[in-house]
């Protein structure tokens, strides 16, 4: 809901378009000149103000003028029956938001009030963020409200007190080392090690080694005895990233360790006895690989008394405020206030796939942060990806964001209804909304 200031001097345009924006749920003051204008501004701050340009006792860009310098963060949409090139440009100067021509139709300018809307609602969102990251300890958890991070959390939840092995699964970049790490914090082992190893990164000929351990002199290079991971992790949890990647011969070794609790480091027949919780991640199917040789069947059996699967970021867009609230946080220097995102860095973000999931957003964020220097954080500054293969949001003023947020938008909402089966309860529940918010969101966009 906005707070919209209408000037425009002509009752037949200012009454039914200001009933318009009242009836979908914007709070409207009227005035029918310069001076009224001027006196509205004087009583009350507004999120949007619409105006004709030419107007008696006073014009549209002496309310323009008036209202960046008192109030800078508002919108501004410039009409006029006079629509030359020069009045276009001076509105592009000053900076207004849009510049709409007489006779108008009416859905387009409350397309544009929407795209607005939408844009103090993501300011809304962010600041909402900002003030839950400032009451903690951001990065520790999974970031999020959206009803899949829930009920992730809810699982995590019940599970972490077991000492049953875990595996998660997931597409790469979903944060499954960080799931990991949450299960140990809410544990029982939470006062003792954490730690993580990443099979793809550890060489084959090493693994069991790293894993296990050896002694001194057991191979070409063992100068000195070492203890393996599993012997730093007695008593926490040892965690297994892309343990697809992992030997088949150092599986038949960890399949021992799970079923005895015990192992014999390399150069040695003395069994240590460990007490360890096992998690383990793949972003890779690893059940009915038997018949390629590749991971046992019976060792996936073992791994998995829990399995979570943690969802891709597309599937939880209503996460990303927090998400980027984050990850700005993160990568500004401290003592200094995180930059702001133009309407056409927002849509950028909500519109792309995230084939790298949440670490790719974050590294577009990093990217955008360290490009844009301390200043607005506008699409250019964001990795080419983002801007689409034909470059078309290059330029600010190129692709409306009321096009690229509404189709997006409605896309979104066309295929979480079809995800629902139809029943708008649950897609309201599965997008994060409120059942009238939806509702609201059918009408604007023809899908009643």
């Amino acid at each position: 809901m906005l707070d919209i200031l209408l000037v425009e001097d002509e009752p037949e345009i200012r009454l039914p378009l200001g009933e318009a924006l009242r009836e979908i749920g914007h709070r409207v003051a009227l005035a029918a000149d310069g001076q009224e204008a001027m006196q509205c501004l004087d009583r009350q701050i507004f999120n949007l103000v619409v105006s004709d340009v030419r107007l008696p006792k006073g014009d549209g860009f002496t309310i323009l003028r008036r209202v960046r310098d008192e109030q800078p963060s508002t919108n501004v949409i410039l009409m006029t029956a006079y629509g030359t090139i020069q009045e276009a440009v001076t509105a592009v100067r000053e900076t207004a938001v849009e510049y709409v021509t007489k006779p108008f139709d009416l859905p387009e300018v409350l397309a544009m009030v929407g795209r607005i809307d939408e844009h103090w609602r993501l300011l809304h969102e962010l600041a909402s963020a900002r003030a839950e990251l400032a009451a903690r300890q951001a990065g520790h958890m999974l970031e999020g409200h959206s009803p899949p991070i829930a009920d992730l959390r809810a699982k995590i939840g019940a599970i972490a007190a077991s000492s049953a092995s875990v595996l998660l699964t997931g597409e790469s970049g979903t944060g499954k080392e960080l799931a990991a790490r949450m299960i140990h914090a809410a544990s029982d082992r939470r006062a003792a090690p954490f730690i993580a190893v990443n099979c793809a990164a550890v060489p084959a000929t090493l693994m069991e080694a790293e894993l296990f351990g050896h002694e001194r002199g057991a191979f070409t290079g063992a100068i000195k005895q070492r203890d393996g991971r599993f012997k730093a992790a007695d008593g926490g949890t040892l965690f297994l990233d892309e343990i697809g990647e992992m030997p088949i011969e150092v599986q038949a070794k960890l399949l021992r360790v799970l079923q005895e609790g015990a192992f014999e480091p390399i150069g040695t027949n003395t069994s240590v006895k460990v007490d360890v919780r096992l998690i383990t991640a793949s972003n890779r199917t690893l059940k009915n690989s038997d018949g390629e040789g590749s991971f046992r069947q019976d060792l996936y059996y073992r791994i998995k008394v829990f399995e979570l699967r943690l969802p891709p970021l597309r599937d939880r867009l209503s996460d990303l405020p927090i998400l980027v609230e984050q990850f700005l946080r993160e990568f500004t220097a401290p003592g200094q206030t995180p930059p702001s995102l133009a309407p056409t860095a927002w849509a950028a973000l909500r519109g792309y796939s995230y084939p790298g999931n949440v670490r790719e957003l974050k590294h577009a964020i990093q990217h955008a942060t360290i490009l844009a220097n301390g200043q607005e954080i506008r699409v250019h500054h964001l990795p080419s990806e983002f801007r689409g293969s034909t470059g078309a949001l290059s330029s600010e003023r190129v692709e409306p964001l009321a096009i690229v947020m509404a189709e997006f938008e409605r896309d979104y909402i066309e295929r979480t209804l079809e995800l629902a089966g139809g029943e708008r309860r649950k897609a309201a529940e599965m997008l994060g909304i409120s059942r009238k918010n939806l509702w609201e969101k059918l009408v604007k966009h023809g899908l009643g």
